[in-house]
């Protein structure tokens, strides 16, 4: 059913249109190599990608700052897998990561697509609690930063999603009202309810199958969407 009224699409950039986890995945092997770390990259991915998701949530909620995320990361996950490694090259790899990490561009499938359908529709935009340098190389790299009319990041904004001074930020820039508005994300905490609270409609982007509220509308494939806009 075709949601009315809406000017203006706010999405995601990791998780959402952005394939952080098959990117990343592509880092780190490019990085260990560099490196030589000798692990198997499928067994560090395993445990790294829990502990990444439980470091952004305490950066989301100002428990750490962006330093102690780049490196905890790295250090609770060479631990968890009981591999040695000193602190500086664990520094070093933390750096290497985020200077290579916007060298691969994979999208998720059917992002191009529907970003072609939806900018002649509506006016384009990102909220993002990514760095604010590191998320422009991703979106020029993979050829998505022309479809967006404003990009609203943690560190312009000063806060993190899902606080709602940040919503309030993008609809400023934007020349939005949250009635007009819509959010699309992957994080249910930080996008879907976030986006709620401030007024705005949302759209959960579910692809990892996690319970939600039966009332929260959702999507598995990006293609979804045109269900709704």
């Amino acid at each position: 059913m075709k949601i009315k009224a809406i000017k203006h699409v706010f999405f995601d950039l990791d998780h959402t249109l952005w394939d952080f986890d098959k990117n990343s995945a592509l880092t780190f092997d490019k990085i260990f190599k560099i490196h030589n770390v000798d692990l198997s990259l499928d067994v560090f991915l395993q445990v790294y990608e829990p502990v990444n998701l439980k470091y952004w949530k305490l950066y989301r909620h100002d428990k750490i700052d962006q330093m102690e995320l780049r490196y905890g990361r790295l250090r609770d996950t060479f631990n968890e897998i009981d591999y040695r490694i000193d602190d500086q090259l664990i520094h070093s790899l933390s750096l290497d990561y985020i200077a290579h990490l916007s060298s691969f561009n994979h999208l998720f499938d059917g992002t191009l697509e529907l970003l072609q359908y939806l900018q002649p529709k509506y006016q384009l935009h990102i909220i993002t609690n990514g760095f604010e340098e590191a998320q422009l190389r991703k979106m020029n790299a993979s050829q998505i930063t022309s479809y967006f009319k404003t990009i609203t990041n943690a560190e312009v904004a000063g806060v993190k999603k899902p606080n709602p001074i940040i919503f309030d930020y993008a609809l400023n820039i934007a020349n939005a009202h949250p009635k007009e508005s819509i959010m699309i994300g992957d994080n249910y905490e930080a996008d879907i309810l976030g986006a709620l609270h401030v007024g705005y409609d949302a759209i959960f982007f579910n692809y990892r199958n996690d319970d939600t509220e039966s009332n929260v509308k959702q999507i598995k494939h990006l293609s979804e969407l045109k269900k709704y806009l």
